[in-house]
């Protein structure tokens, strides 16, 4: 694929003023803007993060990212790390709520809720969160678009600016392509590809995302990475080759759109609406 050749470009840091994790943080005192809140104790937390992941579910079902019981969410919990709160075995996404989700351990043992635990769903998740003690929340579903393009067995192209968001943040897995995860070490072997970057392409299986700092985090890549499956398939399909945006660019977008802290602040729309239109989730 050919390149759009640009000039050298700033790092963020540069252009970053003090205090600022973000350019996107509004400089003007008193507008209304997205704040991470601060909690009182872990109980006060456990409940943020489960909505949280409940609304993560819910926006799967909008995207239509069910495919039977296939598919699970997962956050880590904030008193007890070796913990996980995860989505209900076969149980759709738009009827996950706070009262069915399932808290396990790294052995798949649910410890709290009515409701079994996905297998295959343990087997990787447990075994990212145990290899990579920064992850807190990590995503996979069996999707459309994804799971074409993981057939491919190729990373994602950075052909444009939402694409660049995981330019050098992404691995393609071929361990355990096509087999499913049922046995612990083929959760390992996925797991050990998994370090220092927010989402997986698994060969012949689908997308994963991760994050270091949310569930909101996590989902919202799942959503954008979905999508630019999606528009790389498409363009290919054309038979013209597109132009992509350089290496330097590149980064420099990601630096800007890719972090986890922008995947938060993106989920908190898909939030705001969730919580207007469907209030059910908090039962």
């Amino acid at each position: 694929m050919s390149t759009i050749d640009e000039p050298k470009q700033a790092t963020q840091e540069s252009i970053l003023k003090p205090g600022k994790i973000s350019i996107y943080e509004p400089d003007q005192e008193g507008v209304i803007f997205p704040r991470m809140p601060e909690f009182k104790d872990h109980a006060e937390h456990r409940k943020y993060l489960k909505e949280r992941l409940v609304a993560a579910c819910r926006a799967f079902a909008l995207q239509g990212f069910d495919y039977g019981f296939a598919g699970h969410l997962t956050v880590r919990d904030p008193e007890h790390p070796g913990l996980y709160w995860t989505n209900p075995m076969a149980v759709h996404f738009s009827q996950v709520k706070v009262s069915n989700l399932i808290c396990a351990d790294h052995e798949g043992k649910v410890v709290e809720g009515e409701y079994a635990i996905n297998r295959a769903g343990f087997v990787l998740h447990a075994a990212v969160h145990e290899q990579h003690q920064d992850i807190v929340a990590m995503c996979h579903a069996h999707t459309t678009y994804g799971t074409a393009f993981a057939s491919l067995g190729k990373p994602l192209a950075p052909i444009s600016q939402d694409a660049a968001a995981f330019f050098e943040d992404h691995v393609v897995i071929g361990d355990e392509a096509g087999k499913v995860a049922v046995e612990v070490k083929g959760g390992n072997k996925v797991a050990n590809a998994f370090k220092g970057v927010k989402a997986a392409i698994h060969q012949n299986h689908g997308l994963l995302t991760a994050s270091r700092h949310s569930i909101d985090s996590a989902a919202f890549w799942f959503i954008a990475l979905e999508r630019c499956c999606q528009q790389q398939l498409m363009i290919e399909a054309t038979g013209i080759t597109p132009k992509e945006v350089t290496p330097e660019r590149a980064r420099y977008s990601r630096e800007h759109v890719g972090s986890d802290y922008i995947g938060w602040l993106h989920f908190q729309t898909i939030w705001s609406e969730l919580v207007e239109t469907q209030p059910d989730m908090f039962d």
